[in-house]
């Protein structure tokens, strides 16, 4: 266990956890005493240090040390919102005032409060989340040079870099309302990362590697991170097109995380009561193979998604988002379930550790590369092209032709192109290689059959 004077440079918070809930309860008053019939407070505290190295000279070094506190004031169903960064006991006294004169004005929301208090959160488990660390920035600068030096010495085809690059940072926030909910806690959260170029006689290439975790012990070594950078760059070069085709995709646990990204976006509460969502009215359906499942774990000790508690301070839970490949149910805050007739799912600020499980079978990146036999392997995903009202899919790709399971050559400036409904549906494969560096946890997934546009 560190001391606070040895994390004192960069990890160091202004503020204890008293101060905080002083001025959410400070906040609260104030609004009360302003007429509102409901208030809810959120005080935020973040401090951290952000270093790149480009060819060993610092190419950027940035502190942060910032706050925040924003107020929702209701008056019925009339609401109002105004926040600062300004803590002083005037300017928190102003801002509650300005919410309360902007939901005098507004029109009233019959979805609109707080929710509902039996929802809301009373105890919880510590989750592992504030794990700070002793890195000033004269060692994180050092770090950045190990992890280029790393990258450079694996092959001399290795010319450029576009940076390495270590962060870390540490904050604070509490949340509580006029229900008399009060909660908070803190985190960390701590990456290192590096993208170089290699040339041969074809070209230049580029790629990229990194590590995250709230837990600086358990992120890889700056030595490892360079290396990676510099064996993805140096696979990629002697990439060529392809004709165009179709054929089976293997996406690998970094792009595969995207897929499942537009799955919960299009069962998110505001996608489905606005009626922008290609799944819009899907739940009870089957949406992907029968054997499918995704679930939420948001309590995984010290994962990036982990919360004791949703943005409304009500209880999150582990739930089942699609079972034997059918859609459960939607992401909801207390408004969007209200505006569809339904109960909060305790999501306000998304879903949460989202974890797609492994199926059929055990198998790991090597054997459903196997499986595929002959197709495309999908490394790098470019541009936007995904319409979340029609499910469209079209995205620019980078990877490697893979002939009877083996990698044949790197594929670049080809488009691969489908309908999401289409695809989940011919998920022929989820790999156990699951990808933990985000709030999305996946392996490679494997697609039977998409359009690849090339030559």
């Amino acid at each position: 266990m560190k001391s606070m004077s040895q994390v004192m440079e960069v990890q160091a918070l202004s503020h204890s956890p008293e101060s905080l809930e002083d001025r959410v309860r400070m906040v609260l008053d104030h609004a009360r005493a302003c007429g509102a019939s409901a208030a809810q407070v959120i005080v935020s505290h973040n401090v951290g240090l952000s270093v790149t190295v480009r060819k060993g000279e610092v190419d950027t070094l940035e502190y942060e040390r910032d706050q925040q506190m924003g107020l929702v004031a209701h008056f019925g169903q009339s609401k109002g919102s105004a926040s600062t960064t300004d803590f002083s006991a005037a300017a928190l006294r102003q801002t509650a005032e300005a919410a309360c004169r902007i939901a005098r004005h507004t029109e009233p929301d019959p979805y609109a409060g707080l929710p509902d208090p039996e929802e809301q959160a009373h105890d919880w488990d510590d989750l592992d989340l504030d794990h700070p660390w002793d890195c000033p920035s004269g060692s994180a600068i050092e770090l950045a040079r190990r992890i280029e030096a790393a990258g450079f010495a694996v092959d001399p085809r290795i010319e450029n870099s576009e940076g390495a690059s270590v962060s870390t940072r540490r904050g604070m926030s509490f949340l509580g309302d006029s229900q008399g909910f009060m909660g908070g806690y803190r985190s960390t959260r701590h990456s290192l990362s590096c993208a170089l170029v290699a040339r041969d006689t074809a070209g230049m290439q580029r790629d990229y590697a990194y590590t995250v975790s709230r837990n600086p012990s358990e992120m890889n070594d700056p030595e490892t991170v360079g290396r990676e950078a510099a064996e993805r760059t140096l696979q990629r070069l002697g990439s060529r097109k392809i004709g165009t085709r179709q054929c089976p995709v293997l996406f690998v646990p970094e792009m595969a995380r995207g897929l499942i990204g537009s799955f919960t976006r299009a069962i998110s509460g505001g996608a489905q009561y606005r009626k922008n969502s290609f799944l819009l009215d899907a739940a009870g359906q089957e949406i992907f193979p029968a054997w499918m499942r995704i679930a939420e774990y948001p309590h995984l000790p010290a994962a990036l998604g982990s919360a004791p508690f949703d943005g409304e301070g009500v209880r999150t839970r582990d739930r089942e988002l699609i079972s034997d490949g059918v859609l459960q149910g939607y992401i909801l805050d207390s408004y969007a379930a209200r505006r569809l007739g339904l109960q909060t799912t305790g999501n306000a600020g998304g879903a949460r550790n989202v974890t797609v499980q492994p199926h059929p079978g055990d198998k790991g990146f090597r054997e459903l590369l196997a499986d595929m036999g002959t197709g495309l392997l999908v490394t790098e995903l470019i541009g936007q092209g995904v319409n979340q009202v029609t499910g469209d899919y079209s995205r620019g790709a980078a990877g490697f032709w893979v002939e009877n399971g083996e990698l044949v050559h790197p594929v670049e400036e080809i488009t691969i192109a489908g309908n999401l409904k289409d695809m989940f549906r011919r998920i022929a494969a989820v790999g156990n290689d699951i990808d933990i560096r985000g709030n999305t946890r996946c392996g490679s997934i494997l697609i039977e059959s998409m359009t690849v546009a090339g030559e």
